[in-house]
């Protein structure tokens, strides 16, 4: 550790950059192998094998509105609300990788959401000096990524373990500086799990103007999808292991041809229903029940000119989604239950798009000395719960938002975001405006 950190202090390295002028997600754990790693690399020391890497964020927000549970069914009670603040760590990454020679490699990602988890164990002197267990703050700690890939060739390689889905722009490209907004993009991030990483198998790989990747998966589970966020919770498990009494694929193509520009397309397909240790077996109502998750979506970027945009459009569809709703509703609802209980819709829809100018680059010295600051605005309209017929609809899933806002990078691997946003739901609910402001990094210190 004292040796490498002269090292770590002098090599603060960014990815390699595709032609889109965006970081290749294949660089964000580790590069993929070369035909002279493949021949070569196996005798380098043991420094240069090594990838260490990350990417944080911190956010304040003032939201000029109220997050109560009743804020939709009785709209009229909050529609005077002074709102709230909050401070979050939204992710915090480390990422480590290494090059093990003759084309094996290793990747992983930790992730820490919110300020992952702090649980004590406390002696109450006020009280009667009794070990008390408090949670002094909530979030997420998760293993986002850790596989083993052994690479044939630039356009063949094959990866097994923990490994992102490759479905949708947000999961593909997730790094605080990939996106305009402060948090992630609102309506790829409800729908869909975000960041979305099972374990499973996956075979990619990249030519001159194309890239691809296909993946078997564990399904998801349809116990618990919702209305508010479609299937995005169907990846989660509560147990130490992950069901796959289903297996699901997914595949994504891009194309580089265009200088300056990405775009992709991406799939997935699996069936949900009784993708769980609960399982109705003995039941005939539910027999012929799949609910097969389908999902198409198309994104690009285009980055030249001093100009950024970026656009999405999901659309995915469940089948069977009223009978897993009864199902759902059927669930054990005791304390200890992991399950939602809710509605699920059987469409989602999310389609978005942002723009941005660098105005620094009409200014000599910034642009010399690689400063921007990129004006922003972006549009999206999502809804996680379009319902089966004859099923309760709750128009307020159904929104559109606008985003005004600011990227300021003193250097490519840090950005300070501002923005001002407003979510637009029906008449009978209230609007959602806030402001955002946050500081994020994302780069390597060892590569």
């Amino acid at each position: 550790m004292i040796l490498a950190m002269p090292v770590l202090a002098a090599l603060l390295h960014t990815g390699v950059m595709n032609a889109a002028g965006e970081k290749d997600k294949d660089n964000k754990t580790n590069v993929a192998v070369t035909q002279k790693s493949l021949d070569e690399n196996q005798t380098s020391p043991l420094i240069n094998r090594l990838t260490l890497g990350g990417y944080g964020e911190a956010v304040y927000s003032r939201n000029f509105y109220s997050d109560n549970m009743f804020r939709y069914s009785h709209a009229d009670n909050y529609k005077d609300s002074k709102g709230h603040g909050r401070v979050d760590l939204p992710h915090i990454v480390i990422m480590i990788g290494y090059d093990f020679g003759k084309g094996w490699s290793m990747g992983s990602e930790i992730e820490f959401e919110h300020g992952g988890t702090e649980s004590a164990v406390e002696i109450e002197a006020e009280e009667t000096g009794e070990f008390e267990k408090e949670i002094e703050r909530g979030g997420e700690v998760s293993f986002e990524q850790f596989w083993l890939q052994k690479s044939f060739s630039k356009s063949l390689n094959i990866r097994a373990g923990h490994i992102i889905v490759p479905v949708g722009g947000l999961n593909s490209a997730h790094l605080p500086n990939e996106f305009f907004t402060v948090y992630r993009p609102e309506g790829e991030s409800t729908i869909f799990p975000c960041t979305w990483h099972e374990t499973g198998l996956s075979i990619w790989g990249r030519t001159r103007h194309w890239r691809y990747e296909a993946m078997l998966l564990p399904a998801l589970n349809s116990n618990m999808f919702t209305h508010s966020g479609w299937i995005n919770k169907g990846s989660a498990s509560a147990y130490e292991f992950k069901v796959a009494n289903n297996i699901a694929g997914a595949v994504r193509i891009d194309n580089y041809s265009v200088k300056g520009l990405r775009l992709g397309i991406s799939g997935y397909v699996g069936n949900s229903f009784q993708n769980d240790i609960v399982r109705d077996e003995n039941s005939t109502k539910y027999k012929n029940v799949k609910g097969t998750v389908a999902i198409s979506t198309c994104d690009f970027i285009y980055n030249d000119h001093n100009i950024i945009i970026r656009g999405n459009l999901d659309y995915g569809h469940l089948s069977d989604a009223g009978m897993i709703s009864s199902y759902n509703a059927s669930l054990s609802n005791s304390n200890q239950s992991p399950y939602p209980h809710t509605l699920v819709g059987k469409e989602a829809v999310a389609a978005g798009i942002e723009a941005g100018y660098d105005i620094f680059s009409q200014i000599q010295a910034l642009r010399k000395q690689q400063k921007k600051l990129y004006l922003f605005g972006r549009y999206e309209y999502y809804d996680s719960y379009k319902p089966a017929p004859g099923v309760t609809d709750y128009q307020w899933t159904d929104r559109h938002r606008m985003v005004l806002g600011i990227n300021y990078f003193p250097m490519d691997e840090i950005v300070v975001k501002a923005e001002y946003s407003k979510r637009f739901l029906k008449n009978q609910y209230n609007n959602e405006p806030s402001f955002s402001i946050g500081i994020a990094y994302a780069g390597y210190f060892l590569k």
